[in-house]
């Protein structure tokens, strides 16, 4: 970080004495709770939809039809709801299960609204045109152009649709992260525009009004929390910490730290190996945010991230300027020392993923022993290196460099127990590209890891979409 005299210094490999407000512990009691009000809601949702029907209703004809379409609508609404949710960055939820925890949860439930919502579409449309004795693909229209709102809830079904297919992993491999970014973005508006033909037609709301204040309620809560943690709480936070861009200086090929210095920072709750959604006010890159770790534990006044150029966002962060204006969301992730289960530790990394891990191994307790194995193809792909042994010697710990081509040296079962022959009795932090990622986690699986230790025991942080 810079000195106060206005030279330059790297950060302190010695843990500094704590000049910073540690984060907050997880509280995964808090996130059953929350479990069971979200499960609640179903509940409700359901049982009032149900409720809503009559047996005339049922018997009329397209009765049935119109039944299914409703109930698929709801059920589908309120579960794309949750999905949202799931990403808007809820401090004590994403604390306990992480933004890679978020993300495989909102992927696994995001096929479920949007093919509700589909046959909501198709069976509302079939009941209708049943109810009237005509064809389906002119009740289609007619719904289209006569009932309030039907083409502007067909447009957020579209909507949500494409992001839905953006988000199928074959296809986000090939996808730039901003355009898969803007895209998820449109899941809000889509919402919004779905909302207001359901007040006007749903079959479940006309006449009743005590679906009409629940719905009320979820809606509001769920934009409430929305604006307050992915809006109103950064901006909050940015005003406050005022941060800039002091330097930016080369570590390596295609890799630059970022120093930026700050207001208030001894009280910005960070623990090391978390990351923050970076947004730099710079021509160009204002308009969206990006994912980058702490490469070094807060010296207020100051942070550091660094960056690999890996994209059109990452490649820019070489060309910033000092005195360039900075916003920030989080911290995030729960790659850090809270979810410790051993008293000592293994910690992996490859590529630019040294930077959480060198952030990590400063924020250790005592006692760690560090086990630090660093992977690259080339010797001057090391970045931090240097830090990343200083820190590993105070803290009486072991580092390892396996430096060439993934034929010549790799991580594999041998070469894992020869450098951490205690492997089965330490925490295994994992950092680096998803693939390389989730090849150590299988291995260290495979080599004994007592299967109900497996979840607790292994932490990684992937660096992908």
């Amino acid at each position: 970080m810079p000195a106060a005299s206005g030279s330059r210094r790297r950060p302190s490999a010695r843990r500094p004495p704590p000049r910073y407000e540690p984060a907050a512990t997880p509280r995964p009691g808090l996130v059953q709770a929350a479990l069971a009000v979200v499960g609640v809601g179903l509940g409700a949702v359901t049982a009032l939809t149900i409720t809503s029907e009559t047996g005339a209703q049922f018997t009329a004809a397209g009765g049935v039809a119109t039944f299914v379409g409703s109930l698929t609508g709801m059920v589908g609404t309120y579960l794309a709801m949750v999905m949202v949710l799931l990403v808007s960055r809820i401090p004590f939820v994403e604390r306990v299960l992480g933004h890679d925890g978020l993300l495989r949860w909102h992927r696994w439930l995001a096929p479920w609204p949007i093919s509700l919502l589909v046959a909501h579409a198709v069976f509302i449309t079939a009941g209708y045109a049943q109810a009237a004795r005509t064809g389906l693909w002119h009740q289609v229209g007619v719904l289209l152009r006569q009932y309030p709102d039907v083409l502007i809830a067909t447009v957020g079904l579209g909507l949500m649709c494409l992001a839905g297919s953006i988000s199928i992993r074959a296809i986000r491999r090939r996808v730039r992260r901003e355009v898969w970014w803007s895209v998820h973005l449109v899941m809000y508006l889509a919402l919004g525009l779905s909302f207001a033909h359901v007040l006007a037609i749903g079959p479940a709301f006309v006449g009743h009004p005590l679906t009409q204040a629940v719905w009320w309620l979820i809606w509001m809560a769920t934009v409430g929390l929305v604006l307050g943690y992915r809006i109103g709480l950064p901006v909050v936070r940015s005003m406050r910490h005022r941060l800039q861009v002091v330097e930016v200086r080369p570590e390596g090929p295609g890799v630059v730290s970022v120093v930026c210095s700050g207001q208030h920072l001894e009280k910005l709750a960070v623990s090391g190996g978390q990351f923050f959604c970076w947004r730099f006010l710079a021509r160009g890159m204002w308009w969206h945010s990006h994912p980058y770790s702490l490469s070094a534990l807060p010296q207020p006044p100051y942070l550091r991230l660094t960056v690999k150029n890996s994209g059109d966002h990452s490649a820019a962060m070489a060309t910033l300027r000092p005195g360039t204006k900075i916003m920030i969301e989080g911290p995030y992730g729960t790659f850090t020392r809270h979810v410790q289960q051993h008293r000592r530790v293994v910690l992996i990394a490859a590529g630019i993923g040294v930077t959480a891990l060198r952030a990590l191994l400063e924020d250790l307790p005592r006692g760690s022993q560090p086990v630090v194995i660093l992977r690259a193809s080339r010797q001057e792909d090391l970045v931090l290196g240097s830090e990343v042994r200083a820190l590993v010697k105070h803290a009486h710990g072991w580092y390892h460099e396996l430096v060439g081509s993934r034929e010549e040296v790799s991580i594999n079962g041998r070469t894992l127990r020869r450098l951490v022959p205690d492997l089965d009795r330490r925490d295994v932090y994992i950092c680096g590209p998803e693939g390389f990622v989730t090849g150590v986690a299988d291995l260290v699986r495979w080599l004994g890891i007592p299967a109900e230790a497996i979840a607790e025991a292994i932490h990684h942080e992937a660096f992908a979409l």
